[in-house]
């Protein structure tokens, strides 16, 4: 897949609600392109998760 491929499959996750998918779409979006919209993405969703799921990195 492509970094926009990733990027496209992982706002469809994060808007069905599936963050931690929405996030590894992201991270692969990243690795192949590290100026690709998903690293926008993904810091936005990580200042949500941070702010509303204070467990979601440390269960």
């Amino acid at each position: 897949m492509t970094a926009e491929e990733y990027y496209i499959k992982g706002n469809e996750y994060r808007q069905k609600g599936n963050y931690q998918e929405a996030l590894n779409h992201y991270r692969a979006a990243i690795e192949l392109d590290a100026d690709s919209p998903a690293v926008h993405a993904k810091e936005m969703l990580e200042s949500i998760m941070n702010y509303y799921c204070k467990d979601f990195y440390n269960p």
